[in-house]
């Protein structure tokens, strides 16, 4: 048997949102403020909720122009509409730390 529906959408979403991050920035918007950005997921987590949706969980690195490469979170809720799977919401989150 397959995969469940949640196990092949998830991870195929998320490497095509990523990649439009990190080869065509053009794609993703005029707010965009960087010329070149790299991910490495390190992690990815999917689960089926209620009413046809997927939530998919994001750990993972990014490096922006000549930033630091910095760890990021970020969670996606996919719902299937009319056969089509839509990203609804989505949360970011740079892993940002005080020591100190």
């Amino acid at each position: 048997l397959g995969k469940p529906i949640w196990e092949q959408t998830g991870p195929s979403f998320i490497q095509h949102c990523y990649q439009l991050f990190d080869y065509n920035t053009n794609q993703v918007g005029p707010s965009l403020l960087v010329q070149k950005i790299q991910h490495s997921i390190m992690v990815q987590d999917h689960q089926p909720i209620p009413d046809s949706c997927i939530l998919s969980m994001v750990v993972g690195q990014l490096k922006a122009d000549e930033d630091s490469i910095i760890g990021f979170h970020q969670m996606f809720l996919l719902k299937n509409i009319k056969e089509v799977w839509d990203c609804t919401n989505d949360m970011f989150r740079l892993a940002l730390h005080s020591m100190g």
